[in-house]
């Protein structure tokens, strides 16, 4: 169940796409930065440049373009708390985040939208609920072919709908559909946040409940869906070949209050503002563009945009 989990590592429904007319790609911008930054660190060989993670962001985003992508969304966490954070004292804030990397997300959020690509700048709420509420916008057109949710987060698998919306790990070139989710997590979408107030999600500082690991949380989950559907006997559990199932159940019958509240952190909001599909078509590069790429040492962009005009 827990090994390999991707779909595939070509494009998802080519055959079935070919007279669509569009496919809508929407970028978790907070994670990129992330990855252009630690990626650059990797190794201990060199310091990265003041804006390196930045023009890494803006160049992974133009190699997208280049790849035929057309309708594309960029959410940042312009801060780092949310209104999570006023719910439970434990979820992430932004005390772990190295300076040098948080001075350049406003830096990364005009940059890109200097070349032309809508960016979400969230502040009451996170990067992951722009690209869900995003992916459901897209998901609601019936000219888009395809939504890709551009993150491996997993969080994002509870957006995920059959071949329709599906998550893409540009790094490992994986595309995650609704059958990988399932075989990931041994749930399905819906499911998602009831497994991760189980099991905890330590990136966003959801605890989880004490002896909930993967696979019993998989177990029980897979029989009854969702936390208010689980008894709180083991006695009345209809799930076979569990061990602990006594502990397990005393636990959640104790805790039931803490995993709805760690359920309702995982949760993503699926109605913040994004604008529709229309609003996402890259047109080109605005006049600033080419003073962002100076500023930032970028310049040699400033070609590959050129030849990428629409």
């Amino acid at each position: 169940m827990f090994g390999n989990w991707h779909l595939s590592t070509a494009p998802l429904c080519n055959s079935m796409r070919q007279n669509v007319a569009m496919d809508v790609h929407v970028v978790d911008g907070t994670y990129e930065l992330f990855r252009q930054h630690f990626g650059a660190t990797a190794g201990g060989t060199r310091t990265p440049g003041e804006f390196d993670a930045t023009t890494g962001v803006l160049a992974s985003t133009i190699q997208l373009l280049a790849d035929g992508a057309t309708h594309v969304g960029v959410a940042s966490d312009h801060t780092i708390e949310s209104f999570r954070n006023e719910l439970f004292d434990g979820y992430k804030d932004g005390s772990g985040m190295p300076p040098e990397l948080a001075m350049q997300i406003p830096v990364m959020e005009d940059a890109l939208g200097s070349l032309g690509v809508t960016v979400w700048p969230m502040v009451e709420f996170e990067a992951d609920d722009a690209l869900a509420s995003a992916a459901a916008v897209g998901n609601a057109d019936d000219r888009v072919g395809q939504v890709l949710i551009v993150t491996p987060d997993k969080d994002l698998g509870q957006c995920v709908v059959g071949d329709r919306v599906v998550q893409f790990d540009r790094r490992k070139g994986l595309f995650i559909n609704e059958s990988g989710v399932n075989e990931k997590f041994g749930v399905g979408p819906s499911s998602i946040a009831d497994w991760l107030a189980l099991v905890g999600d330590t990136a966003d500082g959801i605890p989880g409940l004490p002896g909930w690991g993967a696979k019993s949380t998989s177990s029980v989950l897979s029989r009854y869906g969702h936390l208010e559907d689980i008894p709180d006997e083991a006695g009345r559990w209809d799930v076979t070949g569990l061990r602990g199932a006594a502990k397990l159940a005393t636990t959640l019958a104790e805790r039931r209050d803490d995993a709805m509240l760690f359920r309702t952190l995982a949760t993503l909001i699926t109605d913040v503002e994004v604008g529709s599909v229309d609003d996402w078509k890259w047109n080109g590069p605005t006049d600033e563009f080419s003073a962002i790429c100076e500023r930032i040492g970028a310049q040699h962009l400033l070609a590959r945009v050129e030849r990428l005009q629409p």
